[in-house]
């Protein structure tokens, strides 16, 4: 739901179109809005008209069409605005900083400059014996997904 655990999700009422928002494009599985504290000029949000919580819980024919609604509108942003570069940002779980609990995609214009900044890379790279060790833990992890079918 919103905040973890409070009440109504207000993305299931703006795609259920129960609450306002400046929607700027609709699909039969998915809408896409402004967010009322965007970070640069044309951030827009890209919600599933179903509630999924995250993108751990997202099936595959849902992604699909995800995708989809966010490539259109992300052409939509760089014919409007022309921006020089565009971040597609998704967070899962409150470590990442997701504070609704409905699966949204951040299309997020870019111009040199801007108030966002640099968001990455680290100042000091992972060092290659760490890197290697951790490519072959998340192949593991992969392989396992694979195996258990995820998404289905």
């Amino acid at each position: 739901m919103d905040a973890e655990g409070s009440g109504e999700c207000s993305f299931c009422l703006i795609a259920q179109g129960r609450s306002e928002a400046e929607v700027v494009f609709e699909s039969p599985d998915n809408v896409a809005f402004l967010p009322l504290n965007p970070a640069t000029l044309g951030h827009t949000l890209v919600v599933p008209r179903k509630h999924v919580r995250d993108l751990w819980d997202l099936e595959s024919g849902s992604a699909k069409s995800l995708m989809e609604s966010t490539l259109r509108v992300a052409h939509g942003l760089r014919i409007a605005l022309k921006p020089q570069g565009l971040n597609l940002i998704n967070s899962s779980g409150s470590a990442a900083t997701q504070t609704i609990f409905h699966l949204h995609m951040h299309l997020v214009p870019r111009w040199d400059g801007d108030r966002v900044g640099n968001i990455w890379p680290p100042k000091r790279p992972l060092a290659d014996a760490a890197r290697e060790q951790l490519a072959g833990e998340v192949r593991e992890g992969v392989e396992v997904a694979v195996r258990l079918n995820l998404p289905s």
